[in-house]
């Protein structure tokens, strides 16, 4: 899956240190598919940190190209330090997303449900969380909280689920479609 726009992680102005050529570079993360990417800013155009950047199939007013998917490893060390920040500002934006993530969550196999892969939920958790959302669909993240006891907080958990799925840690991701 693709994404329509990008938020920038880190900006070059003069390209990357190692770089044959000097072009403008942008790490950046889609903002709804969390791909990790390095594009080709047009000259003459800045963008600084946390800055949203169309790269659609239309005309693309401050990319010039996508130079392609980069790993977890590839980016800067600036860009590593700001992912989980990033990350949590567009999990906060979406999150009538996740909620349904947690209302239309299902099994995985016959011993695996999908909302046992996130951090801090077991056997326990999960099937209050079935039973409340049969009662009633969950409508926000503090909802699910107060209707689930002891639950960790939901969007760290999203979060924490994100950054594991973007460093290739779980052959399941439930959010980044690489």
């Amino acid at each position: 899956m693709k994404d329509d726009h990008v938020i920038v992680l880190d900006f070059f102005p003069h390209g990357k240190p190692n770089d044959r050529r000097s072009e403008p570079i942008a790490q950046c993360i889609g903002d709804m598919f969390f791909n990790l990417l390095e594009v080709v800013v047009r000259e003459g155009v800045a963008v600084k940190t946390k800055d949203r950047v169309y790269i659609g199939n239309d005309k693309r007013e401050q990319v010039k190209y996508i130079r392609g998917k980069i790993s977890v490893k590839e980016l800067t060390n600036f860009s590593r330090g700001i992912l989980e920040e990033v990350v949590t500002e567009l999990v906060t934006n979406e999150e009538k997303r996740y909620v349904e993530f947690f209302n239309k969550a299902g099994p995985i196999s016959t011993r695996m449900h999908t909302l046992e892969l996130l951090y801090g939920i077991g056997k326990k958790h999960l099937w209050t969380i079935i039973d409340e959302r049969k009662k009633k669909l969950f409508e926000s993240f503090q909802d699910i909280e107060n209707r689930i006891p002891m639950i960790p907080n939901v969007k760290k958990v999203v979060v924490r689920r994100v950054l594991e799925e973007l460093e290739g840690k779980d052959r399941h991701n439930l959010f980044v479609y690489a």
